[in-house]
């Protein structure tokens, strides 16, 4: 397939529809190989990659339990479950993590974090290359402290995306996509 083709057809598969089989560890390398060709200024590589796989996936459904129950102590049960139930679920999750170098002279955070988004994008799309589905989901997760604590994170680091990749469970339908043209101007000059 053409890569203008793939990209316009490039779709998320929620979480709920992944399952077995993921990806094998020379897949995975292949992702994150993809990930770092994403445009970097100035060549800092903040971005940070921390596979979840195998038995480490309950672990980190404790670590999203935990940080949840801390913000939210009320939480029902259905909530607290859904963590777990995801991390259950999803083969594959790989948070994609930007390792913030704070008075960089020519790189501000926001460049940092654009990168950063970047490669958590090729990630996914180099999943979808080779037929896996995937999400990038954020939620409050990514800004919690106590998750960020357990990935070894500083408080200026930020959580890009959790990205969950699997074998979708059913044929998606193809999503209705916005018409650019209405997103889209010719600039000829200065506003006046």
């Amino acid at each position: 397939m053409d890569i203008v083709d793939f990209l316009k057809a490039r779709g998320s598969t929620p979480w709920r529809v992944l399952g077995d089989p993921g990806p094998s560890e020379e897949e995975i390398q292949e992702f994150l190989a993809a990930a770092v060709t994403a445009p970097d200024h100035g060549a800092i590589r903040p971005w940070r990659f921390f596979v979840v796989r195998g038995g480490a996936r309950e672990a980190m459904g404790e670590v999203f339990t935990e940080a949840l129950l801390k913000r939210k102590p009320d939480a029902d049960e259905a909530t607290v479950e859904k963590d777990r139930d995801r991390m259950r679920r999803v083969p594959l999750l790989i948070v994609v993590a930007a390792s913030i170098m704070e008075n960089h002279p020519k790189v501000p955070p926001s460049e940092q974090l654009v990168a950063t988004g970047l490669a958590a994008q090729a990630l996914l799309l180099a999943a979808q290359a080779k037929g896996y589905g995937g999400v990038m989901l954020t939620g409050d997760h990514a800004y919690d402290s106590t998750v960020k604590a357990a990935l070894g994170l500083k408080d200026k680091d930020q959580i890009v995306a959790f990205v969950y990749i699997g074998t979708p469970e059913g044929k998606m339908r193809p999503k209705r996509r916005p018409d650019a043209t209405k997103f889209t101007r010719d600039w000829t000059g200065p506003v006046a």
